[in-house]
């Protein structure tokens, strides 16, 4: 397996999903193109929801001590490393989508959770949850290495756009694409050698699809 892993995505999780590749065998290189931070917000009346949906750890991580205010209300998480991170902070998981934010509110409100407040990123995919920023993304400069026979992973939409931003048309056919999901995929555009969802909103998930890319 001689193929490049590229790791796009931000610290903390960056250096775990290096070792979970590293362990797999696969050369995995650590290439955030964003640093997490956390925004200044106002906490809502927890009275005026049912659940919070979290689709994000970092979520959990930057909510600071307004998440304390939110802790009586049920989550509902997607992925199961915003559902750990959740756990970890004191917060009771109910539902733990494994697919994207949309499928998780459909679930929650089909089990009887209707009014949802979702704690996001600045910039996040919309759903008709009433949603609150506590964390931005914000962009940091990065030289991708060499293309040819690379897999990057893509564990967000927005880090699709910006990994496509920065390879040219011409060279889009030298690398394979791992995605989060099919919505985050479709951020990167076409014209790559390859480009794949992972079967399932996980970190782990995208190493099983990267591995297997990489032995084809």
């Amino acid at each position: 397996m001689s193929r490049r892993v590229l790791v796009l995505r931000p610290e903390p999780g960056n250096a775990r999903t290096v070792a979970r590749l590293t362990a797999l065998g696969l050369d995995a290189v650590a290439v955030p193109l964003f640093e997490v931070v956390p925004i200044a917000w106002a906490v809502p009346d927890p009275a005026g929801f049912d659940a919070l949906l979290l689709t994000s750890a970092n979520a959990v991580r930057h909510a600071g001590a307004g998440l304390r205010t939110l802790a009586a209300l049920p989550v509902v998480a997607v992925g199961a490393e915003t559902a750990r991170a959740a756990e970890e902070a004191g917060l009771t998981v109910a539902l733990t989508g494994e697919r994207d934010a949309a499928a998780a509110v459909a679930q929650a409100r089909a089990a009887g959770g209707g009014r949802l407040l979702h704690l996001s990123g600045r910039d996040h995919v919309a759903t008709d949850a009433t949603a609150i920023a506590v964390y931005a993304s914000m962009p940091r400069p990065a030289a991708l290495p060499p293309l040819d026979r690379t897999i990057a992973l893509l564990h967000s939409r927005r880090a699709a756009e910006a990994f496509a931003a920065l390879v040219p048309a011409p060279d889009r056919s030298l690398a394979l694409l791992v995605a989060i999901s099919p919505a985050a995929l479709a951020g990167a555009g076409e014209g790559w050698a390859r480009a794949e969802a992972a079967d399932a909103p996980t970190d782990a998930a995208m190493a099983a699809l990267a591995l297997r890319l990489a032995r084809d």
